[in-house]
């Protein structure tokens, strides 16, 4: 017997479908409700709310703060270096620097 087995209860009803049976079942609710009128829409209002709500919950977390933030400086550091190593000239384009706009030139072969 397994780890899992021991420990946890087998999934039943909509848990046990697999992901998409679950995504079809989902889908056809969804439909039927707004079919129906009976689906809830966000006004402005109600979504400006729940974004608030959300955002609030998330900035909440310092350590969860402080990842994204650590992972958006490494990417705009890795994007600024991949920029400088760009605008290096090298002999390939004629000891040229290619600028940020400039596309490099194909030879036509693919």
């Amino acid at each position: 017997m397994t780890t899992r087995e021991q420990n946890q209860p087998r999934p039943r009803g909509f848990a046990s479908l697999d992901e998409r049976r679950q995504k079809e079942i989902a889908s056809r609710g969804g439909r039927a409700a707004h079919a129906n009128g009976t689906a809830h829409k966000f006004s402005s209002e109600e979504a400006r709310l729940a974004g608030r709500k959300g955002g609030e919950t998330v900035s909440g977390n310092r350590e969860h703060m402080a990842m994204i933030g650590r992972r958006g400086g490494e990417a705009r550091h890795a994007r600024r270096a991949a920029s400088r190593v760009q605008s290096v000239p090298n002999e390939q384009n004629g000891g040229h620097a290619q600028g940020a706009g400039e596309e490099k030139k194909s030879s036509g072969l693919h």
